[in-house]
């Protein structure tokens, strides 16, 4: 009786191949879709993360551009009627309100209503109280 070429550890061996060939590509999809789940976890993350910070931009540009409206027409308001007073003032004559007017105006001008800008967080809490006077 001939002997077969192979041995039986080589028969063994390849016996064993096509099955550790399927356990490698199980084992190699399996790690795949735990990568591929980690990837769209992470993915998510960044949308939710975009989301909320461009969510977080458009309330500080709302806020910004209400408080530079307010913060506007107030002086437009300030001066429309500091020159009435003004009017008056030289109508009457009298130079002292006309002094202290034109001190006030003057100090009004050269106030940047961008000053309370450095504090967003203030800017936010003055939006949000209904009773917050503002200030030129």
């Amino acid at each position: 009786m001939k002997k077969h070429p192979l041995s039986n550890i080589d028969q063994l061996t390849l016996i064993m191949a096509p099955a550790q060939c399927v356990n490698d590509v199980v084992s190699a999809y399996t790690a795949y879709l735990k990568i591929a789940e980690q990837e769209q976890t992470k993915r998510e993350q960044i949308h939710t993360w975009k989301e909320t910070n461009l969510a977080q931009i458009q309330t500080l540009r709302s806020a910004l551009i209400t408080y530079l409206e307010r913060a506007f027409d107030e002086r437009k308001d300030y001066f429309q009627k500091a020159f009435i007073r003004i009017d008056q003032a030289m109508a009457q004559g009298d130079t002292q309100q006309l002094a202290l007017l034109l001190d006030n105006m003057l100090k009004v001008a050269q106030a940047s209503p961008f000053r309370d800008l450095a504090n967003l967080a203030h800017v936010q809490q003055a939006l949000a109280d209904p009773n917050h006077v503002w200030e030129i």
